[in-house]
């Protein structure tokens, strides 16, 4: 089952400066798709635009069937983002922010505290969520964040550059929770350029050189024998 499909989707800077040009790719449930390129390549430009804080020039965007433009709410309803830099509420508690969270996503009591809990101690950070974010480390932030990301179990998950300031347990436990989520039938959709991560986490992966997919298909198909490393830099050369 389809649980992103981007078709032909395009992003205009000013009146002729293509950020992305006509990205197509789908992530199937059970997933973790791996997206990766350069600096500037397109691929926070798209992460935008799949979780809809970016309107785009053409192409269509769909979550677990609902339009991204058409029903936003629905695809919310079944989506969590989890961006580069975390910005959430420095003057809320850890647990305010998450139980202010649960609120919109109408989780209740006993599933939210179940959650909420469960995650805390994996990331081991159960001890803090009586402090101030703003009294946090960045990697405490970060896994406030992916807590908050998670207590809805969305269909969709998508990171950008996820494991950027999480020490490596933190990294592994979050690296677990993909699993365990795509197992359950969810999808993980994250770009990152660490390609040795992307090379042992992800089923698939696509490549974006100047807003365009220059190579989309399973690990297997698209390494062979190779490293992720060799194909993406084999990919990625100037012509």
């Amino acid at each position: 089952m389809d649980v992103l499909k981007i078709s032909n989707y395009t992003k205009v800077y000013g009146k002729d400066k293509k950020a992305c040009d006509n990205v197509t790719l789908t992530v199937e449930s059970g997933d973790i798709f791996g997206f990766i390129g350069h600096n500037g390549a397109g691929k926070s430009t798209t992460i935008r635009a799949v979780v809809g804080v970016m309107d785009f020039d053409e192409g269509t965007i769909e979550i677990d069937g609902h339009d991204v433009r058409k029903d936003p709410l629905s695809c919310k309803k079944v989506t969590a983002y989890i961006p580069d830099n975390p910005d959430i509420y420095e003057n809320l508690t850890g647990i305010q922010y998450l139980n202010f969270v649960a609120d919109a996503f109408g989780i209740s009591s006993a599933d939210r505290e179940q959650r909420i809990m469960d995650y805390a101690n994996r990331f081991e950070i159960a001890d803090s969520l009586k402090n101030l974010i703003s009294s946090y480390s960045h990697g405490m932030k970060q896994k406030v964040a992916i807590i908050g990301a998670l207590i809805h179990n969305p269909k969709l998950l998508v990171m950008d550059e996820p494991f950027v300031g999480l020490d490596p347990k933190a990294s592994f436990t979050l690296k677990e929770i993909m699993h365990e989520m795509c197992t359950a039938g969810s999808a993980v959709f994250f770009s990152t350029h660490v390609l040795d991560v992307a090379e042992k986490l992800c089923n698939k992966i696509a490549i974006i050189k100047k807003g365009r997919i220059i190579a989309n298909g399973t690990m297997e198909e698209l390494i062979g024998d190779k490293s992720l490393e060799e194909v993406f830099l084999e990919a990625v050369k100037d012509e």
